[in-house]
């Protein structure tokens, strides 16, 4: 039966409402800087509990030219969980939560993003370290604190499919194996539902939370300044109609580009290793065509023929690039996508109400 439960697959992950606020307040302290720590819980039948979240020491970055490198800061931070340092402090972390009899079992870590740039190599290398190193049914929680600050939580759970985590053990991102596998980049990294639950004595003690007293009534000293309507809950309100564009907007689509610059990079340098590839493929052709030739007339006097297969020895075929940085970046590109989507809804329906405004009268 406990095989049977431990093999049933993940398909929600449930968050205690402290485990969210300390999360949230790490990664707010440490924002831009990546934050990254560990999450502890349980393990019931489909549905992974977390139930504690401890943030990883911080990780000093080599200075260079006396100063600190943000990007290195960022790299080293985001590398944290994988660090052998913070791996020790983990196992050390969950032997003493056992000693005090509470959860301590390891489920996972979280990470922060900034407007959703979390599809990286060191969040692939992490979620994989988990789940072959440590538990197989871990999870990767990723709150955006960009998203959050404008007053919605974005907080998500994912894990890697099992195809990708055997296509990454055996490194196997070549443009003919993954034809041969049918794997696409949405097939790298799979959502789970997150909901955040609360205890019972949380509950009752927010019940028992008295309501704020209500403000009292102030007499206006004239005539002159009682307000001579009040508006109503229909009221309609203006500043709903502003055409100014989210600044989240712009960032994504700043970052939609950067993304869509780095595939037609990797795309350039595959173009690359095809003509390289085409160029070595003629001249081994060429050799091979003049060795039958000189065979053949080497037959006719009577010789020994030449071995054929030297051309192995003679020429080396270039190496085809790994296909992982463009899967990785095409999943990046379709969350921009989804982001510049979301925010665009409310100001694309703006622009249609007001666009025989905005367009220029016809000529008559």
């Amino acid at each position: 039966m406990a095989d049977l439960l431990k093999e049933a697959p993940l398909t929600a992950v449930q968050v205690e409402a402290l485990v969210v606020m300390k999360i949230i307040k790490h990664c707010s302290q440490t924002f831009p800087t990546t934050a990254t720590g560990f999450v502890v819980g349980m393990d019931v039948k489909s549905t992974l509990e977390i139930t504690n979240s401890f943030p990883f020491p911080t990780v000093d970055a080599p200075v260079t030219d006396s100063h600190h490198d943000n990007n290195a800061v960022s790299n080293h931070a985001a590398a944290a969980p994988r660090h052998k340092a913070n791996t020790v402090y983990q196992t050390e972390m969950i032997r003493k939560l056992r000693e005090v009899n509470v959860d301590a079992n390891n489920v996972g870590w979280y990470t922060s993003a900034n407007l959703g740039n979390f599809v990286n190599m060191n969040m692939i290398e992490n979620q994989y370290h988990y789940q072959k190193e440590l538990n197989e049914r871990t999870v990767a929680i990723v709150h955006d604190v960009s998203r959050s600050s404008q007053g919605s939580l974005s907080l998500r759970a994912f894990r890697l499919s099992p195809a990708f985590m055997l296509a990454y053990k055996e490194n196997k991102f070549t443009t003919e194996s993954l034809q041969k596998s049918s794997f696409r980049y949405q097939d790298i990294l799979l959502e789970l539902p997150l909901q955040i639950h609360n205890s019972h004595l949380l509950t009752s003690f927010l019940h028992t939370l008295p309501k704020s007293p209500s403000q009292p009534s102030t007499i206006p000293p004239s005539l002159s300044e009682i307000p001579t309507s009040q508006p109503g809950p229909l009221h309609p309100n203006f500043t709903t109609l502003s055409l100014s564009i989210d600044p989240f907007l712009s960032q994504t689509a700043d970052l939609l580009l950067d993304s869509i610059e780095s595939h037609h990079t990797e795309l350039a340098n595959h173009q690359y290793y095809q003509r390289s590839l085409a160029r070595e493929q003629a001249k081994i052709t060429a050799w091979q065509q003049k060795r039958k030739a000189e065979n053949a007339s080497r037959v006719l006097t009577k010789q020994a023929p030449l071995p054929e297969d030297e051309w192995q020895r003679l020429f080396k075929l270039p190496q085809e690039p790994g296909r992982l940085e463009v899967l990785l970046n095409s999943r990046q590109v379709e969350q921009y996508a989804r982001q510049v989507d979301g925010f665009a809804a409310g100001v694309t329906g703006k622009m249609f109400a007001v666009r025989s405004n905005l367009l220029p009268e016809k000529m008559e």
